[in-house]
């Protein structure tokens, strides 16, 4: 029995009570905040704990958690919404809540149990999660050296893990290793314990300030609560790590277009061939601006579409309907690769094709406009764009499965 077809428990999910309002009025002010230090940060590649802490303390980690069980109890289309706004504040402070949000979903769809509600009790206190999957050293999900091992009643961690994103803001880090008999783990551990190595070297050309550099378990402690099989974790985590960093694309696609209307106001000199010594009134200028515009509007419907997919998913799950949950499986698979192709080839277009419209002015370092490209170059490059059109090709004419086999024999599972 595969794990899209696997039978169900009862979960902690709920119908979302949140208003678009309600999130707005509680977040907005807080991003506004975090947009006036942003390029600063960038500059100076400054990590921005002080405005993490912001987020936590506003509710952002238990956005999903049900107002019954004291989240706030949005929708995923609203927290995906939510996420693109922070990043069009700061692309970097948004990426660094994928792990965490990813692994609260997981404990919302996992069976009740004593030891999920102390999980839920811990994101209701603030406690933030970082992750720790792609192995170090050019490792695969298929030969993985990390390891999971029984001690006592509880395990010990050992192996070494990169893209550790969110690693240096986390209290609680999310490994994933193999046991003995070859089977995979996750298991929870704390940031702070004696083995636990974080080293900030991502070399990355953008997203520099998300923690995603190096982490290495040495002997770690993981108690039986905090200790789960990799088959257990939820069913559309692929589909929600994928979302969250197109929610991210969307938000640079919206800063783009931010910062591209203020640089083109501020312009004070126009080329010879312009068609208005004006550049703010010059047809072809504006026309630049029009188009990046268009850009921001497909990557939000189509972040809001995928997005709604994966509620549907959501639904079907907490319902326990096992044949409209694999539906929406595969659906959800569909909208997700459709909505990666529309998001990236906007936040792409967006980042570069704005400089037409800016002159040399345009690149200044004063400006900081190339970060908005050089961010989404770095997120566009997270997942293989580059094979999915084929495969919804295969999906449409062969009905060949879309949804991809992480853990088979022979496969990365992950890249870099």
């Amino acid at each position: 029995m595969s794990d899209i077809d696997a039978p169900i428990a009862p979960v902690y999910l709920r119908p979302a009570t949140a208003t678009d309002d309600e999130l707005d009025e509680r977040f907005a002010p807080i991003f506004a905040r975090i947009a006036e230090g942003n390029t600063e940060r960038e500059r100076n590649r400054e990590f921005a704990h002080e405005q993490v802490q912001w987020l936590k303390d506003a509710g952002l980690g238990h956005i999903r958690i049900p107002i019954a069980r004291g989240g706030l109890g949005a929708s995923l289309e609203q927290t995906f919404a939510v996420l693109a706004a922070l990043a069009e504040a700061d692309a970097n402070v948004a990426h660094v809540w994928r792990n965490h949000l990813a692994f609260v979903e997981d404990r919302l769809n996992a069976p009740q149990s004593a030891a999920n509600d102390r999980w839920i009790e811990r994101f209701l206190a603030g406690e933030f999660v970082g992750g720790g999957w792609t192995e170090a050293n050019n490792g695969t999900l298929a030969a993985m050296a990390t390891t999971i091992r029984p001690d006592g009643d509880d395990y010990r961690v050992t192996g070494a893990k990169f893209y550790a994103t969110g690693s240096l803001f986390a209290d609680w880090l999310d490994v994933i290793g193999r046991t003995d008999d070859g089977g995979l783990l996750t298991a929870l551990v704390r940031r702070d314990d004696p083995g636990v190595d974080l080293i900030d070297d991502w070399t990355g050309f953008g997203q520099q300030t998300t923690a995603s550099g190096s982490a290495n378990y040495v002997d770690v402690p993981a108690e039986e609560g905090d200790v789960f099989p990799v088959s257990e974790r939820f069913v559309y985590q692929g589909h929600f790590y994928q979302v969250a960093i197109l929610a991210v694309l969307t938000g640079i696609i919206r800063a783009t277009l931010r910062d591209g209307i203020a640089a083109l106001k501020a312009r004070g000199r126009n080329y010879p061939q312009g068609l208005d010594p004006v550049p703010a009134s010059d047809p072809q200028l504006l026309q630049v601006i029009g188009s990046v515009s268009a850009h921001a509007f497909a990557a939000e419907a189509a972040l809001r579409q995928t997005s709604r997919e994966l509620d549907r998913l959501a639904t079907a799950h907490a319902a326990g309907d096992d044949d409209e949950r694999s539906f929406r499986v595969r659906s959800s698979q569909v909208a997700t690769d459709q909505a990666q192709l529309v998001i990236i080839d906007a936040a792409l277009a967006a980042t570069t094709t704005v400089f037409d419209a800016l002159g040399a002015s345009g690149v200044s370092t004063t400006k900081l406009l190339d970060r908005h490209w050089r961010n989404a170059r770095t997120l566009a490059s997270h997942n293989p764009r580059v094979y999915k059109a084929r495969i919804l090709g295969d999906w449409f004419v062969n009905g060949t499965d879309p949804v991809p086999n992480l853990f088979a024999a022979g496969r990365g599972g992950q890249g870099n």
